[in-house]
C-alpha cells in the first residue's frame, strides 16, 4: 500500500467513524407514525384502546397487516460469523453493517427495518433464537452467517417461519449473476443449457449463485467448481459438504486451471488474485468473467481484457462498469414480497427479480454518468445500483411471481395502481441528488469555495474529490488551509489535490482588481476601494475567479449576510438574459417526499411579473432533477375566497403563468393544505389540472417563504439541498450558515450540472 493510500484509507475510517458518531450515535432511531398529542390518543395507542386492534388479529391474523407495522417490517438478522472483509468478527462488532443494511432497506424501498445480533454461532442454537420471532416481523434478512452454517439456518428457518426467510448473501449475489449471465449470453450469442460454468470459490455466495443459474436453465453437468483445497469431484472426500457435494463432478483433474478450456463462463466468489491471465487464453469466444472477489476481485479488469480482448467484465468494484452489487435487489424483492404478504421468496420470485433486472439493462440510461456507457452492451450488462427504476422493474415483478406460484396472502389487485405507488416512492426516498452527482464525476468541473479555510469546505472538499465531482480551488491563506487539514485528519494537500486563491498574495491581484473596478467604478467603488475588497471580499474573488474563466462556479456564504453575497455576486457575474433579478429555490427532502420552495432568500416582495419569472427559472431547475414540476401559488386565499394584495398578486401571476406556459402544471392563489391534499382542493376546483401533491411551492413574499421552508425544516427533519440561487449569469450559489459538509457536497454537485449546462 503506497502513502497516498494510506493517507486516503485514514481519512476514510475517520470520516467514517465522524459519520457513525454525528449528530447522534448510530445511523437508526424509532420515531411514532401517530400523534400522540393528548390524553385521548394515548388511550387509542394503548390502554384501553389498544385492546380492540388486539382482538380483530386475534380473530384473523392477516388483520396484522391491516393494524400494525409489522407487513412493513423486516428484521436484519447476523451473529457477526462472516462479516464482509472483516471475518467472524462476533455479534456485537457487527452492529454497523446491520444498521447499515437496515437503512438501506429504508432508503432503497420504503421498509421499515431494526437490526438484531444475535450472540450465537452454534447453528441449533441460533435457529431456536430466531425460529419463535416470526409473529414481530413480516421477513427476515439473514447477513453475514459463515458457511455451511447458513445454508443449514436458513433451510430451517424457511420451513418454520411462515414469512420470507432471505439470507442476502448468497441469494442477492446469485439472482444479479443471474441476470448479468442471461445479458451477457444474449450479445455472446450463447445459449445457457449450453454453456460452461468454471467457479472458484464454494462458499454460500457461489453455491447460490450456480443454484440460481441453474434455475434459469444451466445444466449442472456443465458447471465446475473449486475451493480452497482444489476441484470438488466425486473422488475427493476432504471438507466437502452436502452443498459443495451437489455439483461434484467425476473427474480425475484436481484443479480449476485443468477444467478451463472451452469454458464460457468463470464465476470468481474467492480471493484475489484466484483467476490467472494464462488461464483465460484457453476459455471459448466472448468469455463472461464474473471476477467478484472484493476489494480485489479474483483478476483485474485490465489485466484480463489484456489476456482477452473479446471478455465481458463483472467484479463488485464500483468504479468498474458492471458492478454486482446486492443493493441492486433485495430491497426491492422484499418490496414485492411484503406488498403481496408473501410466505416466503421462492425460486419463481428469485428468477422473476434476475428476469427483471435483466431487462432493465436493455432499457435507455436516464442520466448517463460521463464517461459510462449509456446502452446495453459489453460495459452494461446490468443496471447501476441506483437506477431509479429498479424498484419499479423488481417489485411487481416479484409480486407477480408470488402470486402465480401461489405463496402471496394479499394479492393485489390493481398492479397499475401498485406501479404508480412505487414511482411516487421513487421521489420521496431521497434519491433526488444521485443523478446530479452521477453527471458531475469526471468533469473536471473548477469550483471556487470562498470559505476555503472553514472545517465545513475542507470536509466536503475530501468527499468531492474522493468522488471525482469537480476540481475545488479554496479561496483562504494557504498556512492556515494546511493547519486545519492537519488538524481534521484529513488527507489533502494543496497543490496535488486543489488550487488555492490566496487573498493576500496571488499573482492575479492586479488583474482582479483591474476587472473589478471595471464592473463597479461607476457604481461609487474608487480604484482604492476595489484594491480593498479584493483583498478581503473572498466571495467577490470567487466571482472575479468566475468572470474571467479561472472558475466554472461559485459557492460562497458561511459567513456574512445573505443579501450581502446576492449584491457582490450581481456586481460581478450579472443576470441571465430575461432575468430581472436573482431569486433563491430551496429544495427540502422529507420523509413525505421532495419538495421546492421560492422565493425562500432574496425577494422581499416580490411583483406579478417577478413570481412568474420565479416559477418558471424554477420549473427549469426541477428539470435537472429529473422532476415535472407541479407548481402551487400560495397564498391565505383558496381560489378568489378572500381578498387583499397577496391573493390579487397570486390570482394575477397564475392568470401569467397559463398564458407564457401553458404546458406547466400549476393552480392558486391556495392555502397550504390545499397544495397537498386534492380531496381538499377538488372541493374548490374538481377539474384541476394539479393532481395529487404539488412538489413547487411559490409563496407570495420572502417573510411567507422563509418562515415556511424553517419550520418544515426543523419541525419534519429534513435533508435541506439548497438555497440554489436561480438567475446570475454564471453559476454561483449562496450556502447558508446552517449547512453541513454534506449540504456542500450536494451544492456542488449542482454547480457543476449548472457550468455543464451553461458551457454547451
Amino acid at each position: 500500500m503506497t502513502d497516498e493510500m494510506r493517507e486516503q484509507h485514514k481519512a476514510l475510517r475517520e470520516a467514517a467513524l465522524h459519520f457513525h458518531e454525528y449528530p447522534k450515535p448510530g445511523k437508526l432511531e424509532i420515531t411514532p407514525t401517530k400523534p400522540l398529542a393528548n390524553q385521548r390518543d394515548l388511550a387509542l395507542a394503548y390502554s384501553p384502546g389498544v385492546a380492540a386492534p388486539c382482538e380483530e388479529i386475534a380473530a384473523d391474523p392477516e388483520m396484522a397487516a391491516k393494524y400494525t407495522s409489522r407487513s412493513n417490517l423486516v428484521a436484519v438478522i447476523s451473529n457477526g460469523t462472516a462479516v464482509l472483509g472483516l471475518g467472524n468478527i462476533g455479534a456485537l462488532a457487527s452492529k454497523p453493517v446491520m444498521e447499515g443494511k437496515s437503512v438501506l432497506f429504508k432508503k432503497f424501498a420504503g421498509i421499515d427495518s431494526i437490526d438484531i445480533e444475535v450472540d450465537e454461532q452454534d447453528p441449533a442454537k441460533f435457529i431456536e433464537t430466531v425460529a419463535p420471532l416470526w409473529p414481530s416481523f413480516g421477513g427476515i434478512n439473514l447477513e453475514d452467517i459463515k458457511a455451511p452454517d447458513c445454508f443449514e439456518i436458513e433451510e430451517a428457518l424457511r420451513e418454520r417461519m411462515p414469512i420470507p426467510v432471505f439470507h442476502d448473501d448468497q441469494h442477492g449475489t446469485a439472482i444479479i449473476v443471474a441476470a448479468a449471465v442471461l445479458n451477457g449470453l444474449k450479445i455472446a450469442g450463447k445459449k445457457i443449457e449450453d454453456v460452461k460454468i468454471c467457479t472458484s470459490g464454494a462458499g454460500a455466495a457461489a453455491i447460490a449463485c450456480l443454484n440460481m443459474l441453474m434455475a434459469v436453465g444451466a445444466r449442472k453437468e456443465n458447471i465446475w467448481v473449486a475451493d480452497r483445497e482444489g476441484l470438488v469431484t466425486k473422488g475427493r472426500d476432504n471438507m466437502v459438504d452436502r452443498w459443495r457435494a451437489a455439483f461434484a463432478q467425476d473427474s480425475d483433474k484436481t484443479s480449476l486451471a485443468e477444467v478451463m478450456d472451452g469454458a464460457d463462463i468463470y464465476l470468481g466468489l474467492s480471493a484475489a488474485g484466484a483467476l490467472k491471465p494464462e488461464m483465460l487464453k484457453d476459455m471459448a469466444k466472448d468469455p463472461l468473467i464474473l471476477a467478484l472477489s472484493n476489494p480485489v476481485p479474483e483478476i483485474m479488469p485490465e489485466l484480463a481484457r489484456e489476456a482477452r480482448p473479446d471478455a465481458m467484465i463483472c467484479t463488485g468494484r464500483s468504479d468498474y462498469a458492471n458492478q454486482v452489487n446486492n443493493v441492486l435487489c433485495f430491497p426491492f424483492i422484499f418490496r414485492g414480497a411484503l406488498d403481496v404478504g408473501a410466505t416466503e421468496i421462492n425460486e419463481d420470485m428469485k428468477a422473476a427479480a434476475a428476469h427483471a433486472i435483466a431487462k432493465l439493462a436493455h432499457e435507455p440510461v436516464l442520466e448517463a454518468v460521463p464517461g459510462s456507457p449509456s446502452t446495453f452492451g459489453r460495459d452494461l450488462l446490468i443496471p447501476s445500483p441506483f437506477d431509479q427504476r429498479l424498484i419499479l422493474r423488481i417489485a411487481p415483478a416479484v409480486a407477480k411471481a408470488a402470486m402465480d406460484s401461489g405463496v402471496a396472502r394479499r394479492p393485489i389487485e390493481d398492479f397499475e395502481a401498485y406501479k404508480d405507488s412505487l414511482n411516487r416512492f421513487v421521489f420521496r426516498s431521497g434519491m433526488v441528488m444521485k443523478p446530479m452527482i452521477d453527471k458531475a464525476r469526471g468533469q473536471g468541473k473548477r469550483i471556487a469555495f470562498a470559505d476555503g479555510e472553514d472545517e465545513r469546505v475542507l470536509r466536503a472538499t475530501q468527499v468531492i474529490l474522493e468522488e471525482n465531482m469537480a476540481s475545488p480551488i479554496l479561496i483562504g491563506r494557504p498556512f492556515v488551509i494546511e493547519q486545519r487539514i492537519e488538524r481534521f485528519g484529513l488527507s489533502l494537500k494543496p497543490g496535488r489535490d486543489f488550487e488555492v486563491i490566496n487573498p493576500e498574495d496571488d499573482p492575479r491581484y492586479r488583474e482582479y482588481v483591474s476587472l473589478f473596478h471595471s464592473l463597479v467604478g461607476r457604481s461609487g467603488v474608487t480604484p482604492d476601494t476595489a484594491r480593498t475588497i479584493v483583498r478581503t471580499n473572498t466571495t467577490v474573488i470567487g466571482a472575479l475567479a468566475v468572470k474571467r474563466g479561472d472558475a466554472d462556479g461559485l459557492i460562497c456564504g458561511l459567513e456574512g449576510r445573505y443579501i450581502k453575497h446576492v449584491r457582490d455576486i450581481r456586481s460581478v457575474l450579472g443576470l441571465a438574459d430575461g432575468v430581472n433579478d436573482v431569486s433563491a429555490l430551496s429544495m427540502l427532502i422529507m420523509p413525505r417526499g421532495v419538495f421546492f420552495l421560492a422565493d425562500t432568500y432574496v425577494s422581499m416582495d416580490p411583483s406579478v411579473e417577478e413570481i412568474v419569472g420565479i416559477a418558471l427559472q424554477a420549473r427549469d431547475h426541477l428539470k435537472r432533477f429529473n422532476i415535472d414540476a407541479k407548481a402551487a401559488l400560495l397564498s391565505y386565499s383558496n381560489f378568489g375566497s378572500r381578498d387583499g394584495d397577496t391573493s390579487y398578486k397570486m390570482r394575477a401571476a397564475y392568470t401569467k403563468l397559463k398564458e407564457l406556459a401553458p404546458d406547466l402544471v400549476v393552480e392558486g392563489e391556495m392555502q397550504g393544505d390545499l397544495a397537498l391534499n386534492q380531496m381538499l382542493r377538488e372541493r374548490y376546483i374538481p377539474d384541476s389540472v394539479l393532481k395529487g401533491e404539488a412538489n413547487l411551492l411559490i409563496f407570495p413574499n420572502l417573510e411567507s417563504a422563509n418562515l415556511s421552508m424553517t419550520l418544515l425544516k426543523e419541525m419534519n427533519n429534513a435533508l435541506p439541498v439548497g438555497p440554489i440561487l436561480m438567475g446570475p449569469r454564471q453559476p454561483a450559489h449562496i450556502l447558508a450558515p446552517s449547512v453541513t459538509s454534506r449540504g456542500i457536497v450536494n451544492m456542488t454537485a449542482i454547480t457543476v450540472n449548472e457550468a455543464l449546462s451553461s458551457s454547451r
